[in-house]
């Protein structure tokens, strides 16, 4: 198509995506407190007052619902601004690669709601137990509604970003992009990234959350090489697994 039409559709795309997320965040708006209530359930022990939040402007109250409403509204609306992504790179595909479109949706979707699902469950409560138990020693935490609610939603953010990995190493590995045999033999190195990474993505900056972030990572790692490495021994053969990026670039050199 020519550029002033790729520029229509994606006008399109994008139109449908934010169509969606304020109508989803209107209807979301009312849920508020109840949604409030579910985020910090994991939390609530570690809360002075009895888990009461507390507000400290006119405004935070409206401001504090609106952010909620727009995570939500985002997390919900998740598989339908991947799909709109997707649709838009979907004509540049080759026949032969559009076929993991829908997988490829499917597994972003699932892998982002697996992150933050392992976040609620697990992160959440180590991460404030430990941060607000640094503070108990020497003075009273007053339980920001706004703060405490943007460390939960940037946490549950960055943990179903983080678990994404797997679908990256799965698709550097099996487009030949990497081969297997140089993340195999280079884990050290990529420990150390996943390592920074882990520093970067954790907004709280505690050493239990990053452990954590980094624990998860590398399991995620490991998972997705040995998955590629059943797809690659399917496809290819065991000898594939030593391939080397020479080697491949013979094999393209060759056809």
């Amino acid at each position: 198509m020519p550029l002033l039409d790729h520029l229509g559709e994606l006008r399109r795309r994008l139109t449908i995506i934010v169509v969606c997320l304020i109508a989803t965040a209107v209807v979301f708006y009312e849920a508020t407190p109840v949604i409030i209530d579910v985020l910090t359930d994991p939390i609530r022990p570690f809360l002075p007052d009895d888990g009461q939040l507390t507000v400290l402007t006119a405004l935070g109250g409206f401001t504090i619902r609106f952010k909620v409403a727009i995570f939500v509204a985002f997390i919900a609306c998740t598989p339908i601004v991947v799909w709109e992504v997707m649709a838009f790179f979907l004509p540049a595909l080759k026949p032969n690669e559009r076929r993991w479109v829908v997988p490829t949706v499917a597994a972003l979707v699932v892998l982002f709601f697996l992150g933050m699902v392992f976040c609620y469950l697990v992160i959440l409560q180590a991460a404030f137990g430990w941060l607000l138990g640094e503070t108990g020693d020497f003075a009273q935490v007053i339980a920001s509604a706004e703060d405490f609610l943007n460390m939960i939603m940037l946490l549950e953010i960055g943990f179903g970003a983080a678990f994404e990995l797997p679908l990256v190493i799965f698709y550097l590995v099996i487009f030949h992009l990497v081969p297997y045999s140089v993340l195999r033999r280079q884990w050290r190195y990529v420990y150390v990234i996943l390592l920074c990474f882990s520093a970067i993505v954790t907004p709280d900056a505690s050493p239990v959350t990053m452990a954590l972030m980094f624990a998860a990572l590398i399991g995620l790692y490991e998972v997705s090489l040995f998955v590629a490495r059943q797809v690659i021994t399917v496809r290819e053969g065991r000898q594939a697994l030593k391939y080397t990026r020479e080697d491949y670039r013979e094999g393209v050199d060759e056809d």
